[in-house]
């Protein structure tokens, strides 16, 4: 691993796990495109819930890709934003190194990435989400049940996080996420194609002015039993139950109720809504304003950016890497 990716680790990534770098993979790990092997996945998410008393498969398969899109996510963004560098992260070119529970500790590249071909939001990622999570979470979606919009959810939230994270770090340039956020921020690509990162979080404004992360989507880790609901879940009424560690019958029952009445409420003010405002053009217009602002804002702070750049001297990005790996401890990302 050459000196300019190594020191990526400091800071506010000083805790995480440098990728094994080296043309020759561990023994022990697994190659990438192995887990779009229905069977193989299926062994892993196994491993994976001999931890747990519970057998949820769509709370198992969602707990385990938010401890794998971690370990993903951090890497590729810290090289993306502060390095302009694009990681080799396709599932067919990189492994990872998984502990005795299957869970994702470690990646192993065989090189430290290859210059940006662009800086656009819509392009400078595309390896990692078209080429790594699409068809994982396909994959997931389909051994588990769970849908896949629970996966880009995961992923989602922890590509908001370490973005954010970046730009605390000792190396970053003011508006050094201005890219990625500009990305999550956009219901639909230039091209009109869906952006299944849209939104992961939310920051919510509680009665006493307190902002709070909040979710788009539930992760279902609260229905294994040793799990409380995330501190940042969507769901009705989740936080005054921070400290459910199980939910017997008659709980599960009232939460089911509860659900229904507040779908039903939620339901009937949307048709209200909707109605009032001349239908579904009048919800495109609405879009349209809010793109239309978020780019206004983006566009400011790409500005102070390139301003920042011009009088700061800019990270040189590191030559072309070497085939030398490095031994890692596992990472200490929450799942």
């Amino acid at each position: 691993m050459t000196p300019a990716l190594s020191r990526l680790y400091c800071g506010p990534l000083e805790h995480l796990t440098p990728p094994f770098i080296g043309e020759v993979f561990p023994r022990d790990a697994i190659r990438g495109e192995a887990l779009l092997d229905a069977p193989v996945l299926d062994a892993l998410l196994a491993r994976f819930a001999t931890q747990y008393q519970g057998d949820d498969l769509k709370a198992i398969a969602s707990l385990w890709s938010k401890w794998h899109f971690a370990s993903v996510a951090a890497p590729a963004l810290a090289a993306n934003l502060l390095l302009e560098r694009d990681l080799p992260l396709a599932l067919d070119e990189m492994a990872i190194i998984t502990n005795a529970e299957g869970r994702t500790t470690q990646l192993a590249l065989p090189h430290e990435g290859r210059p940006l071909g662009s800086l656009d939001a819509f392009t400078r990622f595309e390896q990692l989400l078209q080429g790594h999570v699409a068809p994982l979470v396909q994959t997931l979606a389909c051994v588990s049940g769970a849908s896949p919009k629970v996966f880009w959810s995961n992923f989602g939230n922890y590509f908001e996080h370490f973005s954010r994270v970046a730009e605390q770090h000792p190396m970053a340039l003011p508006g050094l996420a201005d890219e990625a956020l500009r990305l999550v921020d956009h219901r639909v690509y230039p091209d009109g194609r869906r952006n299944p990162l849209f939104m992961p979080v939310r920051y919510l404004v509680d009665d006493a002015g307190e902002h709070h992360r909040t979710r788009r989507l539930c992760c279902l880790r609260y229905r294994l039993p040793e799990f409380a609901y995330c501190g940042n879940c969507p769901l009705e009424g989740c936080a005054p139950r921070a400290g459910k560690t199980s939910m017997g019958p008659e709980d599960k029952a009232k939460e089911a109720k509860a659900k229904a009445k507040t779908t039903k409420a939620k339901r009937a003010n949307t048709r209200k809504t909707t109605a009032n405002a001349d239908g579904p053009q009048a919800l495109g217009a609405g879009v349209a304003r809010h793109e239309a602002r978020s780019e206004a804002r983006h566009e400011a702070r790409r500005k102070t950016q390139r301003e920042a750049r011009h009088e700061a001297p800019r990270q040189s990005a590191p030559q072309a890497p070497g085939t030398e790996g490095v031994a890692a401890t596992s990472a200490s990302v929450a799942g």
